[in-house]
This record gives C-alpha cells, sequence and structure tokens, in this order.
C-alpha cells in the first residue's frame, strides 16, 4: 500500500488548496513549510485568520471590508459623495485606488449576473443602492465591472436600472493598456480601443 499523509496533514493539504492559485502541489509545499520551518508563524497565520474571520464585515454602506462601523473611504469626509463607482468585488476598490485617479466612493456588488451559474440581480448587493443614489445626490454613476459578458450584462441592466433616477450613468473605457503593441493585442480589444477613441 502507498504511503498516505496522516488525516490532519492531508486535511490541512486539501484545504490550503482550495484557496484561489494554490493547487495541490503548491498547498503541500505551504502545508510543510508552515509545519516544519516556521512553526511560528503558523500560529500567528491561524491568530490572524480567526481575528479576522471574528472582526472583518462588510461595510454597511458600500460593501467593502471593514473592522470598524463603516470603511475608511465612506468614513472619510474628504470623498466626492457625488461621484459613485460600481465594482464587482472589494479587490477591485484596491485597484482603483492604486490609480490615485479617483476620489468618489464605491459600491460592490459581490459577484456580477450570470445566469449560468445561477446568480440573479437579486444575488448581488443592491438593497439601498438607489436610495444612497438620491439621499447622496449622486450625479454620476461609474459601471467599474470587468469587460466579460457578465460584467457588460450587469452593467447594461444597472444602467438600465438607475438612469430613470436622473443620474449619469458611464462606463469605464477599455482598449489598449499603456505600453500595449496593437501586434499583440486581440480583436477584441482592439475593437474597443476603436469604438472609445477620443479626439486628441
Amino acid at each position: 500500500m502507498a504511503y498516505q499523509y496522516p488525516p490532519t496533514l492531508a486535511k490541512l493539504i486539501n484545504e490550503l488548496s482550495r484557496l484561489p492559485g494554490l493547487g495541490p502541489k503548491a498547498a503541500q509545499r505551504l502545508a510543510f513549510f508552515l509545519l516544519t520551518e516556521k512553526r511560528q508563524a503558523s500560529g500567528e497565520l491561524a491568530r490572524a485568520l480567526l481575528e479576522a474571520e471574528s472582526r472583518i464585515h462588510p461595510c454597511p454602506i458600500c460593501g467593502n471590508l471593514t473592522d470598524s462601523e463603516r470603511c475608511a473611504i465612506c468614513a472619510d469626509g474628504n470623498r466626492d459623495r457625488g461621484l459613485l463607482c460600481i465594482v464587482e468585488s472589494v479587490s477591485d476598490i484596491l485597484s482603483l485606488e492604486r490609480s490615485q485617479g479617483f476620489s468618489g466612493v464605491y459600491h460592490v456588488l459581490g459577484g456580477v449576473i450570470s445566469p449560468l451559474d445561477g446568480v440573479g440581480p437579486e444575488k448581488l448587493n443592491l438593497t439601498g443602492l438607489e436610495a444612497r443614489i438620491r439621499e447622496n445626490h449622486v450625479t454620476e454613476v461609474i459601471m467599474a465591472t470587468n469587460p466579460t459578458v457578465e460584467g457588460e450584462a450587469t452593467a447594461l441592466y444597472l444602467a438600465k436600472k438607475l438612469k430613470p433616477l436622473g443620474v449619469k450613468v458611464s462606463r469605464l473605457a477599455h482598449g489598449m493598456p499603456v505600453g500595449g503593441n496593437l501586434t499583440y493585442a486581440d480583436e477584441a480589444t482592439l475593437s474597443l480601443a476603436l469604438s472609445g477613441r477620443k479626439e486628441l
């Protein structure tokens, strides 16, 4: 009979392999590292995970993750509440914040409309969105969903739902990245870049 890991170790490897970007081999290496070379680090990791699980929750205003009553962005009095950016996930906020080109606030959907996966509008974080737009006198809503079929469908659904509120609804521009090369761009990217061109 072939050697098998002890059940406790096998369970750890299995749980680690469920994390995004970690396959079975990477999970195995990480488990061995935590249990042999960095035993103290594994205890600190376990404590940090338990603390995060007990303290981190969605911001009741936007859906961002926070360990306070409101997230840092919603609590920031210098943000432009008239400019609302709708994103698919919390990680999208960090990406947009790194650009340092947006001073408004966010709303996290927690996914996109995907009929094939059984995700309809009712499963997205839309509770209070219309009221928030009215109460904060939002003048523009920016759809920052990903340029996928599901992201586009979600943006179109929300635009149709929000335009009657008298708010401008815009979409993030798509096209060639800075430093990109036309030779290596796919047809869809080039098509979007052409249709979204601006006058110089």
